[in-house]
């Protein structure tokens, strides 16, 4: 099923080079990986079954802007190796996690930029042998600890790593040239609007764009490397309210190519309307603690249900034994509401009209992304795998994911939220506004726009989730126009939460991001209708007390 109002784009990417001869920076490699693994294989104890190597590569830059001035003109170029050695076997290594501890093994280096085969190699032979000792140590330490330990019985005949085929491919964007001077005009321009709205304390447009280049390795035989670029436009400012806490909104455009920014025009508008709803935010009532019927939007939607379900659904946490394991016994069972389903696609790259964060050819294990349907029908499916084997899950489907100097863990992508329970946007409100009155509450909300959360997912502490909204309404049964209202949070327990979705909006939105879990920073994406929900509950924020400025603001035009 696709998403009402998303135009969906699948395959390959457009421009890319899909076949010819492996790139430079990939002979190079191969050639030390190969001589490094026989070579341990001949001589070290315990002797490695697998390595593997793994380069980041990133050119890009960030220009910034504000009240019509150039703050930052930035622009780097970077390459990170990072080795993995599995000592061992498949069936248990170093890589075996016990008691809840996250090994890590990753030795992680700068590599140069350029192709020089000698100085790359001595890079990648000096990261091995670390790489190599560390492994070691850990696999004595394991094996001496597991003598005195019963595993848990679902996880104990569970192998370490997964058997995967090897993967050749190189899928790498033509270069784009960048207009820096064209941008830092555009950028002058904009942030100079801000200097309608008096009572702001800061405020910034920033551009950053980059080329980012993977390439992936192994000893079994796996050679790709894969790219793209992507552009972010964002917009942000803050105030200080009358009671002394901090406000702040923002606004951002995402694409993998700069044409498909917006216009002037949108830019200029949506600047506009930051200015304005911070300063409506300086007047608004401060949030009270309260429980009842809410509107989320599509963004919000995506924000909620990222942290809720997005992260219980990523597999390595079935085998954590200090994990919550919300799901850990629902494959096959109804989690949600029968007319929602939930999709991971790491293979799509575009939809409701926006170019998507979480989109990649291969994961940071080189096995190709997948589309993975998660839930159907309200009913579990599947997990989000990387090639640590979960019970009644034994292979990879494509998202073992890592920043640079981390190991891959299982982790989100492009997660998309498909609804058979759409309705238009103003039946959604009429409907809120009868669960209000069937509720005999004073008044609902709406959730127009948040700027992220975090969750609780271990079993150590309550299964809890924050989301921070920005712009929040009551809404009113009576007609009465919406209230703004400031500082309030989302909170909940996710299993209660999934149980209160009565229908969702017939358009879907789109939320990009990065999200920081165990292995890191990882672009992502979440395309999601909005949600109407029988119940929400929020709190209000941690207050600051700080007084406002006491000098007044310089004027909008200082004389030079």
């Amino acid at each position: 099923m696709l998403l009402a109002a998303a135009t969906i784009q699948t395959g390959s990417p457009a421009g890319e080079t899909q076949t010819g001869p492996a790139p430079a920076l990939v002979n190079i490699l191969a050639a030390e990986l190969e001589r490094n693994f026989r070579i341990l294989r001949e001589k070290a104890e315990p002797k490695p079954y697998h390595i593997s190597y793994r380069v980041t590569e990133v050119e890009g830059g960030t220009l910034a802007a504000t009240l019509g001035s150039v703050t930052q003109r930035n622009f780097g170029h970077r390459r990170v190796l990072d080795v993995t050695v599995r000592a061992g076997s498949p069936k248990r290594d170093n890589f075996h996690l016990l008691q809840g501890q996250r090994p890590r093994f990753t030795a992680s280096a700068p590599l140069p930029v350029e192709d020089g085969g000698a100085a790359i190699a001595r890079i990648a032979w000096r990261e091995t042998d670390r790489a190599w000792r560390a492994a070691a140590q850990r696999l004595m330490q394991l094996e001496s600890a597991m003598k005195m330990r019963r595993e848990a019985a679902e996880t104990a005949d569970l192998p370490d790593f997964s058997e995967e085929p090897a993967t050749t491919g190189f899928h790498n964007p033509p270069r784009q040239k960048f207009p820096a001077e064209e941008w830092a005009a555009k950028l002058r321009k904009w942030s100079a609007i801000f200097n309608e709205y008096s009572m702001l304390v800061t405020s910034n447009i920033s551009l950053q764009w980059q080329r980012e280049t993977r390439t992936f390795l192994n000893s079994e035989g796996t050679r790709t490397q894969h790219g793209r670029y992507f552009y972010r436009l964002s917009i942000s400012a803050t105030a200080k309210g009358y009671d002394g806490n901090d406000l702040n909104l923002f606004e951002s455009f995402e694409a993998d190519d700069a044409a498909r920014l917006p216009r002037d025009g949108t830019v200029e508008q949506a600047v506009r309307k930051v200015g304005a709803q911070l300063t409506a935010l300086l007047r608004a009532r401060p949030a009270e603690p309260y429980i009842g019927p809410a509107i989320l939007s599509g963004t919000a939607a995506g924000v909620f249900f990222h942290e809720i379900f997005g992260h219980r659904i990523e597999g390595h946490r079935l085998r954590d034994e200090t994990e919550g394991h919300t799901f850990a016994n629902s494959a096959g069972k109804l989690v949600l509401p029968e007319f929602l389903s939930v999709v991971s696609d790491p293979t799509l790259r575009r939809a409701a009209g926006t170019d998507l964060n979480g989109w990649y050819v291969y994961d940071d294990e080189g096995v190709p992304a997948q589309r993975v349907t998660v839930v159907e029908n309200g009913i579990l499916r599947n997990f989000l795998l990387s090639r640590l084997p979960v019970p009644g899950f034994s292979r990879s489907n494509g998202h073992g994911r890592a920043q640079p100097g981390m190991e891959p863990l299982s982790r989100q992508s492009n997660l998309i939220v498909e609804s058979a329970k759409r309705v238009p946007k103003e039946e959604l409100r009429r409907l809120l506004q009868s669960e209000i009155r069937r509720q005999n509450k004073p008044y609902g909300l709406y959730f127009e726009k948040v700027t992220g959360g975090f969750t609780r997912t271990r079993r150590g502490g309550l299964q809890a989730f924050t989301v921070i909204p920005l712009v929040v309404y009551r809404v009113y049964a009576d007609g009465r126009p919406d209230e703004l209202i400031r500082g309030a949070d989302i909170v909940g327990t996710p299993l209660a939460s999934f149980s209160k979705i009565l229908a969702t909006g017939d358009e879907a939105e789109v939320f990009n991001g990065y999200c920081g879990a165990e292995s890191g920073n990882v672009p992502v994406a979440v395309v999601a209708p909005a949600l109407l929900v029988a119940e929400i509950e929020i709190q209000r924020q941690p207050e600051s007390k700080d007084i406002p400025p006491i000098l007044p603001r310089p004027p909008a035009e200082v004389r030079k």
